[in-house]
């Protein structure tokens, strides 16, 4: 079954073939450890302390919002998935919501209170709407899929992560775990 290119948007890859493939890949990845899957780890209450976008606004008539005001709560289980959401304000000031599942690669940890980890989540957004509905790609019925990958750390119970929103730009978080 092949699906239509949306107007005005690029051709390209399915949304849904990205997130079956990452969806699979997680899935593979911890055999065995299906009884930790719905077991209550910890919790990590987030907040967006910095943002860049690579370039101008496309209209050139004003700046992308860098001030995302971001206030996310993520659920994490023993084997290091997690599922959240959060809401802040886009590139075009306007409040949209992130509902996510994802999971955590432990990189380096030389002790139990210092951690360095990537994260993969992969969702939905909602909140593209008027006349910046087409801004993001298949949002036609006003919710697009979203993959992001973040790098971060983690002390103790503080956590923060550089967070990568595709090629428009980039993102600092930081979090308390509880």
């Amino acid at each position: 079954m092949s699906l239509p290119p949306l107007a005005g948007r690029r051709p390209g890859a399915l949304p849904w073939a990205s997130g079956l493939a990452l969806l699979t890949a997680l899935l593979a990845a911890s055999p065995g450890q299906a009884s930790d899957f719905w077991t209550y780890d910890h919790g990590l209450a987030q907040t967006s302390l910095w943002t860049t976008h690579y370039s101008t606004n496309e209209d050139g008539d004003e700046a992308y919002n860098d001030r995302q005001h971001l206030i996310g709560l993520e659920l994490h289980n023993p084997t290091r998935w997690l599922a959240g959401t959060a809401w802040l304000k886009n590139s075009f000031d306007q409040p949209i919501w992130y509902f996510y599942a994802g999971r955590e690669f432990p990189l380096w940890q030389p002790g139990q209170e210092f951690e360095v980890r990537a994260k993969l989540t992969a969702g939905a957004l909602r909140g593209y709407d008027g006349e910046n509905q087409d801004k993001i790609d298949y949002n036609s019925t006003g919710v697009a899929p979203a993959i992001l990958p973040t790098l971060g750390a983690r002390f103790g119970r503080l956590e923060g992560d550089l967070l990568l929103f595709g090629t428009a730009g980039a993102m600092l978080t930081a979090g308390v775990r509880f």
